[in-house]
């Protein structure tokens, strides 16, 4: 199994449902308070855990845990999203039994972890790439990541200053419970420098989901939003970005993350509560080897190596 120890394309409705649906059912577990780390005994032999968290990851999450429920009828899996943010809360709390993230724990929330007696351990599950879009009416095909900076902390608010019309520029953003907003403020706008202090324009519309971004950027000629690969739809349109004006610019897929020529790219993780076992363990191992196969089909990149 492929684990760390924490040192510090289009989305349907239907699934948007169904983690809504799911959710009720976790609420109705978590109630009880903390949950055993690798899965609660249910009727019959059946075993139960939660996985809630990162919104990037929650369809991704719903489509696994229905393979596996599938293949594993004495297994009940239930999916939320709510961001990586309330994940990684939730198990520091002892609620659930893996947090999907789409970012890294920070140092704080490891030494939170700790102090309720809970030793976070990380898996990557899948690679994804962070897509930068337009309306497909916008001239522009290609910034740079200083370009996008300028953009986002409001130092240029025009499109003509980066080739297109003379406009404003909308700017939309994922909600700061987001791992993927945290990820493209520290990697975007502060250009991956810690000691940067920039931030988000206060013009940026936060959007409480991927949706939310899709929606805006399809009606709106001005917009500039960001998302993960596997929500772009084809009414937007992505921009090549490059690292430096003499480029190359590059087009996020499946082979430039792999091959890392896009520079806006990460992993994708689950986290456990101490080291799994049991029910918690063989569903983990099955995401990281056959389950890799569902990656691909949903638009995110599977793990180098996996077969997916």
């Amino acid at each position: 199994m492929n684990r760390e120890h924490s040192p510090s394309v289009t989305r349907s409705i239907f699934w948007r449902t169904v983690a809504f649906a799911c959710l009720a059912v976790a609420l109705t577990a978590g109630c009880a308070g903390r949950q055993p780390a690798n899965g609660a005994a249910g009727p019959n032999g059946q075993a139960s855990f939660q996985n809630t968290g990162s919104d990037t990851l929650v369809n991704l999450a719903l489509a696994w845990a229905e393979r596996y429920m599938a293949l594993h009828q004495q297994v009940r899996i239930s999916v939320t999203g709510g961001g990586t943010g309330t994940g990684i809360a939730s198990l520091i709390n002892g609620t659930i039994q893996i947090a999907n993230a789409s970012r890294e724990m920070t140092a704080e929330e490891i030494a939170q972890a700790k102090k309720n007696g809970i030793m976070p351990v990380r898996f990557t599950v899948a690679l994804d790439a962070i897509a930068v879009v337009v309306n497909p009416q916008n001239p522009v095909t290609r910034l740079t990541l200083g370009q996008i900076s300028d953009m986002y902390t409001g130092k240029r608010g025009r499109w003509n200053a980066f080739g297109g019309e003379d406009r404003p520029i909308v700017l939309l953003s994922r909600e700061s419970n987001s791992g993927t907003y945290v990820y493209f403020l520290e990697q975007v706008l502060r250009l991956g420098d810690a000691k940067s202090s920039a931030l988000f324009s206060p013009e940026t519309l936060l959007m409480p989901s991927s949706e939310g971004i899709s929606a805006e950027v399809r009606q709106n000629p001005n917009a500039i939003g960001y998302d993960g690969l596997g929500y772009v739809t084809a009414d937007q349109k992505m921009i090549a970005v490059a690292r430096a004006p003499e480029g190359p610019f590059v087009l996020p897929s499946a082979r430039t993350v792999l091959d890392n020529t896009y520079p806006i790219s990460r992993p994708l993780y689950m986290y456990t509560a101490g080291e799994p076992s049991g029910p918690v363990k063989e569903y983990l191992d099955w995401i990281m080897n056959d389950g890799q196969r569902v990656v691909t089909d949903l638009g995110f990149v599977p793990l180098a190596g996996s077969g997916g």
